[in-house]
């Protein structure tokens, strides 16, 4: 459960709400069914006639990952990968093998079973980033999804505003209406900004920089398996992939704050 999403969502909507009990009004105002269909109907309507079939379903399945957290221990892996490769200088490649069951990530055990199988060093490159490049770009293209409506939300809540005000005006020979049906005209643009705002847009942001943490996880792992497939010596691998892990340098740092310290 990705906490920040949830309580962010939460945090707005009672700030919102609080603050209009400060201000004298009350929630069941802005509680109207008719505006709510305008809105939210008008908007996933939109998005259907935007996107295709495909990616519109995909970018639904992707909008529970705004909600969940996978936690991804780049360090961890680093240093798997690590030892990987020094089982594979010592004892050779095919000593992998027996390593590829035991392996809990699917990518990286199919990058290893390409190291362990003999493929080409530029094929297997050539593979695994073609493999993170478009996977990237479908997930990106279902997180625009979410971005989509967020841009769609606002234009049909000032649609619903008008429709509401066509039906005011409709009955001014009655004055006594007049307030509560220009409020309840207003309460579709309080949902279409608010969805965007609080809703859809920070779910494609969100969406969007989980996929990008994606990206640099398998970035590594496609750089450590080329590594071990080069023969390149353990220490050195290691230093290459704290660029990935954001520690480079830690050992120095520590070493430097430890000598200050004494």
């Amino acid at each position: 459960m990705d906490i920040t999403t949830i309580g962010g969502i939460l945090l707005a909507i009672l700030a919102i709400l609080g603050g209009q009990w400060l201000e004298g009004g009350h929630a069941s105002s802005i509680l109207q069914l008719t505006a709510a269909m305008i809105v939210f109907g008008g908007t996933i309507g939109a998005t259907l006639v935007a996107f295709p079939r495909k990616d519109f379903v995909r970018g639904l399945k992707m909008g529970l990952a705004a909600f969940t957290e996978k936690k991804a221990d780049l360090e961890a892996l680093a240093k798997e990968i690590v030892e990987l490769s020094s089982l594979a200088r010592r004892d050779g490649v095919l000593a992998l093998e027996g390593k590829l069951a035991d392996m809990k990530d699917p990518f990286l055990k199919r990058a290893m079973g390409f190291v362990v199988d003999g493929l080409d060093p530029q094929l297997t490159r050539n593979t695994l980033e073609a493999e993170i490049d478009v996977e990237h770009e479908e997930h990106t293209v279902a997180a625009k999804v979410f971005e989509s409506a967020g841009g769609y939300a606002p234009t049909i809540g000032i649609l619903g505003a008008v429709l509401g005000l066509i039906h005011v005006m409709e009955n001014l020979s009655d004055p006594s209406k007049l307030g509560g049906g220009i409020a309840t005209a207003f309460v579709a643009t309080v949902y279409g900004v608010g969805s965007a705002n609080i809703l859809f847009l920070p779910m494609a942001n969100k969406l969007k920089r989980k996929l990008g943490l994606e990206k640099e996880r398998k970035n590594l792992i496609c750089e450590g398996v080329l590594s071990i497939q080069e023969g390149i010596n353990p220490r050195v691998l290691e230093e290459k992939l704290r660029a990935f892990t954001g520690s480079h340098g830690a050992p120095e740092k520590a070493a430097a704050g430890a000598k200050k310290a004494a």
